[in-house]
């Protein structure tokens, strides 16, 4: 098991999943700069990493996800990041941030604010126990609510996010709601919560991992482009796949009735 300092992330790899638990329950699960340093060396090895197909992210306890930053950090530091410019090189937290293209499952195990919205918005799957709550307290703090509000846009209703990002913490989005909406994906009792995100990543751990990564791209990369342009680069995308090992293997195991073996490297 990989840890940070202080055992604030603990990380465990089985089975092609990269299990991930942000772990300061006494501290609602916030964030520190250290965790930020962690997270952009972990999606590092994730991307180089053949044996990793699928990373899942829960926090510790069961009352808090995420709350993004240590406010108390914060307020001692004078400030968040130090202005490179980039998200990637600010923040860092996600797969999008850092440009990997490996599926990941958020299990929402309670309170996600702030910060901890970029695990959901940028999550391919996003499964939430029903005592699971959503709010953005940005404005709350004088901060400007950005890349998470954004992605935020991108998955609820304009009306819902505007509201999550400009009413702040008076503004709840329960579990259930936000399963309404589409931002979650799976709702389940808090108990079902992380078989259920564990049961989805080893499904897609099955399947070819090169395939699995373009089609990621062609769906993610949609959301950036006319839809005339979206098919054209998803089917260049198909082309790519046709000349890859994985595609006859795929027909050829299905045609033998046995599992595929798919090329990890």
């Amino acid at each position: 098991m990989d840890t940070t300092p202080d055992d604030e992330i603990l990380l465990r790899v089985a089975d092609h999943i990269a299990y991930v638990t942000i772990n300061r329950p006494a501290k609602a699960n916030s964030m520190t700069p250290a965790m930020l340093t962690w997270f952009q060396q972990f999606w590092r090895r994730v991307d180089e990493d053949p044996q990793i197909r699928c990373v899942l992210i829960t926090g510790s306890g069961s009352k808090h996800f995420c709350t993004g930053a240590d406010l108390s950090g914060v307020n001692e530091r004078g400030g968040v990041g130090v202005g490179l410019g980039r998200v990637s090189q600010d923040v860092g937290l996600t797969s999008r941030h850092n440009g990997v293209w490996k599926p990941t499952v958020c299990a929402v195990n309670g309170l996600v604010t702030g910060g901890g919205l970029h695990f959901v918005v940028d999550a391919d799957i996003i499964v939430a126990s029903t005592n699971a709550v959503f709010l953005d307290s940005h404005v709350n703090v004088g901060m400007v609510g950005g890349p998470e509000n954004v992605g935020l846009a991108k998955r609820l209703p304009l009306g819902t996010a505007l509201r999550m990002s400009l009413q702040g913490r008076n503004f709840r989005l329960s579990a259930q709601r936000a399963y309404q909406l589409g931002l979650v994906d799976e709702l389940t009792e808090p108990d079902d919560l992380l078989p259920t995100a564990e049961r989805i990543a080893r499904d897609i751990t099955q399947n070819s991992p090169h395939a699995v990564s373009l089609t990621q791209q062609a769906i993610w990369s949609s959301l950036e482009m006319p839809y005339t342009q979206a098919v054209e680069y998803g089917f260049s995308l198909v082309k790519t796949q046709w000349h890859h090992p994985d595609y006859t293997e795929g027909f050829r195991a299905f045609a033998e009735k046995r599992a595929p073996q798919w090329k990890t490297d």
